[in-house]
């Protein structure tokens, strides 16, 4: 049984459709990969965020939520609040992350992934590793249902194994129906109860521990 915290930081409005709210979710992504492909190396990160502003309002989004972030190379190390390093252009062997949080209708989107360019192989391993991590938790969610706050220690050490450092300030937030800060502003990472399924989205960040380069995955837990 969920506890009265739990009720209240999970509420949606009375005639949420999760069919919609879902559709919100796929339309995010789609937005993401195709910034994705719009991206060339050379690029500014400057130039890569006009784009994804651009690509938003073609597709339809009403609003953002939050801005969407490109980041390049040095910057994936930072968190999406904090200012890129300005003038970076992105390289032949290089890496770098969109995040986007659109407001289709009245439903929020939240999506986030990472890409190489070139073939170097530590960076490839990097974006691929932050979506075992994001798998991982995502699992540890499902099979002993542990509260938000556990989760991140659990992603914490998870990333720790596989060589990487986990930004813990980036901890997951809730979603769904337009603005979902009505019903909580929080981090996933604060809570102690488990989030129900299909209205916390779990963020992975990751860097390498002496190398300024990064990785970023988002989604909702299901």
């Amino acid at each position: 049984m969920h506890t009265l915290e739990q009720q209240v930081l999970e509420r949606t409005q009375a005639n949420f459709s999760e069919d919609l709210f879902f559709a919100s979710r796929d339309r995010s992504f789609e937005a993401v990969r195709r910034i994705s492909r719009q991206i060339q190396v050379g690029m500014l990160e400057e130039e890569a965020n006009e784009i994804a502003i651009a690509t938003l309002q073609d597709m339809g989004a009403r609003q953002n939520w939050h801005q969407p972030c490109v980041r390049f190379g040095p910057n994936t190390i930072k968190t999406i609040g904090a200012d890129s390093v300005s003038g970076i252009r992105l390289g032949e062997n290089d890496i770098y992350f969109i995040d986007v949080g659109p407001v289709w209708g009245n439903y929020e989107g939240a999506a986030g992934d990472t890409f190489v360019t070139g073939e170097n192989l530590i960076l490839r391993r990097c974006a691929d590793d932050v979506k075992h991590i994001f798998q991982a938790v995502s699992d540890k969610w499902k099979i002993d249902a542990l509260g938000g706050d556990s989760l991140y220690k659990f992603a914490q050490d998870t990333a720790h194994q596989m060589g990487w450092v986990l930004n813990m300030d980036l901890s997951g937030h809730r979603l769904g129906d337009f603005p979902h800060d009505v019903y909580y502003k929080g981090g996933l990472a604060d809570i102690s109860f488990c989030p129900s399924s299909k209205l916390w989205v779990l963020e992975i960040q990751i860097r390498h521990p002496h190398r300024a380069f990064g990785a970023f995955y988002e989604d909702l837990l299901i």
